[in-house]
């Protein structure tokens, strides 16, 4: 954890998402939710547009609001679980060298998934586990909310203006620009609306998430494509 110029004291920190900015598991994703669709006799495809941009409760209340949602969670975290036992996915290039040269205790995860999935994904990847790890289940509200980032930078003691966001998803990109952090975009081939910097790929923006962890001025960052 390193002081950054002109503001003695202050530390910075990374929050990263998981599952399309560490993790790739979008083939995951939407295969789990085609499996559940289909238990319920509805269009795989349309209840995935629902699922990527709500929370699963909501996504039921939506597409089968005639359903006791408590059975259809059970139903999707049951698929979930299989997908991180016998599920094919790997960890985005470069993930594992920037994390592990990170400070611990300089970062942590923000992710609408549950922990233990997180943990179980990391492991098979070789990913390491920082201490602080905000799910679905430690917060009220989810992304776009600006809470779980808020959250995140409570537990680990960070003024928001400190933190760095990396996310890849619009509903994350909106929490961590409503919990007033500096937020980057990866893994996408055009930036998503409001991110402050967008990288094509985790290991493009690798080299000046360093350097932002190590405070060096944004200005001299490289590689990137700063958004107006």
């Amino acid at each position: 954890m390193i002081s950054g110029p002109g503001r003695p004291g202050a530390t910075r920190y990374v929050l990263f998402d998981v599952d399309g900015t560490l993790i790739d598991a979008v083939d995951n994703q939407r295969q789990v939710w085609r499996t559940w669709a289909e238990r319920y006799g509805l269009d795989p495809d349309e209840v995935y547009k629902v699922a990527l941009r709500t929370r699963p409760m909501e996504t039921f209340a939506q597409v089968v609001p005639d359903q006791d949602p408590g059975e259809c969670l059970a139903a999707l975290h049951e698929l979930e679980d299989e997908d991180v036992r016998s599920g094919s996915y790997t960890a985005f290039d470069g993930a594992s060298e920037l994390l592990n040269t990170l400070e611990p205790g300089a970062w942590a995860l923000v992710t609408s998934n549950y922990e233990h999935r997180v943990r179980g994904r990391f492991a098979r990847t070789g990913l390491p586990v920082p201490k602080i790890v905000v799910d679905a289940a430690a917060v009220a509200e989810g992304k776009p909310s600006p809470v779980p980032y808020l959250h995140a930078a409570a537990q680990l003691g960070a003024k928001p203006e400190n933190c760095l966001v990396i996310e890849d998803a619009p509903s994350g990109v909106q929490s961590g620009l409503r919990a007033g952090m500096t937020v980057w975009g990866v893994n996408t081939p055009t930036a998503v609306d409001g991110v402050h910097r967008h990288f094509r790929s985790l290991h493009e923006a690798a080299r000046n998430i360093l350097a932002f962890a190590s405070a060096v001025h944004p200005g001299r960052l490289e590689g990137s494509a700063t958004v107006e």
